[in-house]
C-alpha cells in the first residue's frame, strides 16, 4: 500500500510540476516584461526547487569520454566496459548495491581510465526485474562476483566500494578454498563493512538496536502492478532516500537554501553544481528484500564474516584460505558510515596472505564519499592504488579475453 501511495503522490504532483516549470520559464524569458520585475528571480527559483523536490529522478548516465560496452549480463546485473579492448591492466569496479546507481562511481571510473581497462558492475533496479527472473540474495551476489571474475579472465584487479567489500571478499575466499585458477590478482576494499564491531557508527548501531524483524516489518514492501517487477518484495528506493537525507537533514536543507540564493543572485555555476550533485544523489533504485535482509543480518547483526561463521551455499567462507589475491584496505578518517578499522579488519583476518600482498591507507580528512571520489581521492588515493596493483601484476599480462555469460 505504501508503494502505491508513493506512486500516486508522484502522479498527483505531475501537473503541478508542469505548471511550475512553465512559470519558471516565463519568469526567465527575456522577452517577457514580467521577467524584469523585482521578484521574478525569486519566483523562478521557487518554481525550480518545487519541481526538483517533487520529481522522481531517472537513472543517470556515466557521460564519460569513453565508449561503453556491455560485456557480461544476468538479470540483476551487467558489466560495462569503458573504451575499446586494450593491453592495459584490467580493473573491475564493484559498485555498491545499496540504493544509488553505479553512476555514483563516475569519478572513480574516470580516475582510472588512463591507467586501466575499466569495467563496472551496473546493478539492476529490482522493481524493473520480472518475478520470472527469480530471487536475488547475498548468496546470489557472491555467485555473480565469481562469475564476473571468471568472465573477465586472468590477471584481474578488483576494487569494491563500500557494501560489496563483504561479498567480493567472500567470493575470493571461496575461489581460494577451491584453488580456482582465475582468482583476482588483487582486491582493493574501499570503506567496506568487513567488521562493523570496530568503531561502530550510527548506521552500524541501528541494526543492533532494532533487530532483523524490525527491518522486515518496516522496510519491505511489494512492487505494485505499475512496474515491470510487480509482486516482487523489495526495500524501496524512496525509503532508502528518506534514510539518506535524514542522516544529514540540516546539510541538505542548507544546500537547497543556498541554491535558492544562487538562483536569485544569478550564480549559474554554483546552481549547476547543485543540480549535478542532486541529480545523482536523488536517483535511487529498489533492492530485493531477500538480499537486503540477508545483508543486514549477516553483516550488521551477526557479524558472520569476521567471526568465521559466514556460509555460502552451505559452504564455509573462511578468509584464512586467501593466500594469492593481494588485499588493500582504504578508509577515511571522518567516515560516518564505515568506521575506521572496519575495512582494515580484512587484513587481520587473512593470516596466510603474505605481508607483501597487504596494504593499508587511512585518508586523513576524508569522509565516506571522499575515499572513492573528489580531489583527495584523485591526488592521494589513486596513485597508491595504482602502485599497489602494479606491484601485484603478473609479468606479461595481456588484454582480457571476455566470455559473455
Amino acid at each position: 500500500m505504501l508503494y502505491l501511495m508513493r506512486d500516486a503522490y508522484d502522479h498527483m504532483f505531475s501537473p503541478m510540476r508542469v505548471a511550475a516549470e512553465m512559470a519558471r520559464t516565463a519568469c526567465e524569458n527575456p522577452f517577457n516584461p514580467l521577467s524584469y520585475a523585482p521578484n521574478s528571480r525569486a519566483v523562478a527559483a521557487s518554481c525550480e526547487l518545487f519541481e526538483r523536490a517533487t520529481r522522481t529522478y531517472p537513472k543517470p548516465t556515466f557521460n564519460l569520454p569513453a565508449a561503453e560496452r556491455v560485456v557480461w549480463e544476468r538479470p540483476f546485473c551487467r558489466v560495462i566496459a569503458f573504451g575499446e579492448p586494450s593491453t592495459k591492466p584490467k580493473l573491475l569496479l564493484v559498485a555498491p548495491l545499496s540504493g544509488h546507481y553505479a553512476t555514483l562511481l563516475r569519478g572513480t571510473v574516470a580516475a582510472f581510465l588512463d591507467t586501466h581497462q575499466v569495467f563496472i558492475t551496473d546493478w539492476a533496479d529490482a522493481k524493473k526485474v520480472p518475478l520470472s527472473a527469480g530471487r536475488f540474495d547475498l548468496d546470489d551476489y557472491i555467485d555473480y562476483c565469481t562469475a564476473m571474475f571468471e568472465a573477465l579472465g586472468p590477471n584481474l584487479h578488483v576494487m569494491a566500494v563500500c557494501q560489496p567489500s563483504v561479498p567480493v571478499l567472500a567470493a575470493i575466499a571461496r575461489m581460494e578454498a577451491e584453488d580456482h585458477p582465475l582468482v583476482p590478482r588483487s582486491a582493493v576494499l574501499v570503506g567496506g563493512p568487513i567488521d562493523t564491531r570496530r568503531s561502530p557508527t550510527a548506521v552500524n548501531r541501528l541494526p543492533q538496536e532494532r533487530g532483523i524483524a524490525w527491518f522486515e516489518r518496516h522496510c519491505i514492501h511489494s512492487v505494485p502492478w505499475t512496474h515491470q517487477g510487480h509482486g516482487r518484495e523489495v526495500y524501496p528506493g524512496f525509503l532508502q532516500l528518506a534514510g539518506f537525507i535524514s542522516m544529514n537533514l540540516d546539510r541538505h536543507q542548507t544546500a537547497h537554501w543556498d541554491m535558492f540564493n544562487h538562483l536569485v543572485q544569478g550564480d549559474g555555476d554554483s546552481a549547476a553544481k547543485h543540480r549535478e550533485f542532486y541529480d545523482e544523489y536523488l536517483a535511487v533504485m529498489d533492492l530485493t528484500a531477500e538480499y537486503y535482509l540477508q545483508t543486514v543480518e549477516t553483516v550488521f547483526i551477526e557479524h558472520s564474516l569476521p567471526r568465521g561463521e559466514m556460509r555460502h551455499r552451505d559452504r564455509p567462507v573462511d578468509l584464512s584460505t586467501i593466500r594469492r589475491c593481494a588485499l588493500m584496505a582504504i578508509e577515511g578518517e571522518k567516515d560516518d558510515i564505515t568506521g575506521v578499522g572496519q575495512t582494515r579488519a580484512a587484513l587481520d583476518l587473512t593470516p596466510k596472505l603474505p605481508a607483501d600482498k597487504k596494504a593499508y591507507h587511512l585518508q586523513i580528512g576524508a569522509g565516506h564519499y571522499g575515499v572513492f571520489n573528489g580531489s583527495r581521492f584523485r591526488a592521494e588515493i589513486v596513485p597508491k592504488v595504482v602502485a599497489f596493483m602494479e606491484a601485484q601484476a603478473e609479468p606479461g599480462a595481456t588484454a582480457p579475453t571476455l566470455r559473455v555469460a
